[in-house]
C-alpha cells in the first residue's frame, strides 16, 4: 500500500477536506460529520442502537439524520474503499480514502460528538475552532508525536468506531467545562490577540491562553489526534485486506480523468461562492 499512499499523498492532503467543502452543496452532508449523542441520554447512551436498521426502527430516520450518522457513515465508506480496491479503480480509491479519513476524524472531535458542538449552549461560542483548529496549529509541529506504530486490521469496524464516538461524547464536556474554568481566572486581555493570517490581521486566541488550556486538558488533543491517525490507517488496510489484498504497484502513478477533474472544480466552485448548506458547525 505504500508505494500506492506515498506516490498520491498531496491528492489525500488537499482533498481530505472535500467533505467540507461538499457542505456548501448539498445539505444532506452535514450530518455526516458529527453525531448529538447526548441527544440519546447520558454516557454510554444505551438507549441508542449501534446497528443502523435497528436504530431507524426506534427512533426513525429523520430523527437519527437531525442529530447526525457520523459513526454509520464511517461504515458506509468503508464498504465504499473496499469496493474501490476491489474494482482496482484509481481515483475511486483516493477519493474514498481522503473522505473516510475525514469522517474518521470528525468522529474522534469531543464536539463532534455534542449537540452544544460550537458551546452555542453555554456562551462559548468559538471553542469548536479553538479545539479543532487553533490548539493543533500552535503546538502541533513541534510539541505533538503523530508516530502511533503500524496500522492494524479491524475485525470490528463498526465496534471500533462506535467506541471512538463514545470516547468523543465522554469527553465533551471537560472541553467545555475547562475553557470556562479558564476564561474566568486567566485575564481578561490576555485572552485574545490580533495576529496576521493571510495578509488578513484577525482575532483569535493568544497563544498564552491557547498553551494554558491545552496544559489543562492534559494532551487529550495530541491524544484525539494520534488516535485519529491510527484509525484512518488502520480502516485503510481493513478495506484492503476485505478486498483481497490487490497488487496496487501498477496504479500508484495513474492519473486523474477529464470528468473527475471537473468533479473536483465544481466543487470548488460552489465551496467558494456557496453557503454552508445545513447546521454550521463553528
Amino acid at each position: 500500500m505504500m508505494i500506492f499512499y506515498k506516490n498520491n499523498i498531496d491528492f489525500i492532503t488537499e482533498h481530505a477536506i472535500d467533505p467540507d467543502k461538499r457542505r456548501y452543496a448539498i445539505v444532506a452532508e452535514g450530518p455526516r460529520h458529527y453525531i448529538d449523542i447526548d441527544k440519546y441520554g447520558k454516557y454510554p447512551y444505551e438507549s441508542l442502537p449501534h446497528k443502523w436498521n435497528d436504530a431507524i426502527a426506534k427512533f426513525g430516520e429523520d430523527s437519527l439524520i437531525a442529530h447526525g450518522i457520523v459513526p454509520w457513515h464511517v461504515q458506509t465508506m468503508l464498504g465504499r474503499l473496499t469496493k474501490s480496491f476491489k474494482e482496482k479503480n484509481f481515483s475511486s480509491i483516493l477519493k474514498n480514502s481522503a473522505e473516510l479519513g475525514h469522517y474518521i476524524s470528525d468522529a474522534h472531535v469531543p464536539l463532534h460528538a455534542s449537540s452544544s458542538h460550537n458551546g452555542q449552549n453555554s456562551d462559548q461560542k468559538g471553542i469548536h475552532g479553538f479545539w479543532e483548529s487553533r490548539v493543533p496549529e500552535l503546538l502541533a509541529d513541534k510539541n505533538f508525536d503523530f508516530f502511533i506504530g503500524k496500522a492494524e486490521y479491524i475485525k470490528d469496524p463498526g465496534k471500533f468506531i462506535w467506541d471512538r464516538v463514545l470516547e468523543s461524547g465522554l469527553a465533551a464536556d471537560s472541553v467545555l467545562q475547562f475553557e470556562k474554568e479558564l476564561s474566568l481566572k486567566f485575564p481578561g486581555d490576555k485572552k485574545y490577540a490580533f495576529e496576521k493570517r493571510n495578509n488578513d490581521v484577525i482575532k483569535q486566541y493568544s497563544s498564552a491562553y491557547t498553551i494554558a488550556y491545552n496544559k489543562m486538558l492534559n494532551g487529550m488533543i495530541e491524544r484525539r489526534m494520534r488516535q485519529s491517525v491510527f484509525a484512518v490507517a488502520s480502516f485503510w488496510y481493513t478495506a484492503w485486506v476485505n478486498a483481497g489484498q490487490p497488487d496496487l504497484s501498477t496504479l500508484s502513478r495513474q492519473s486523474f480523468s477529464e470528468s473527475d477533474l471537473k468533479e473536483f472544480e465544481e466543487l470548488n466552485d460552489q465551496w467558494q461562492s456557496g453557503k454552508i448548506r445545513g447546521r454550521e458547525h463553528e
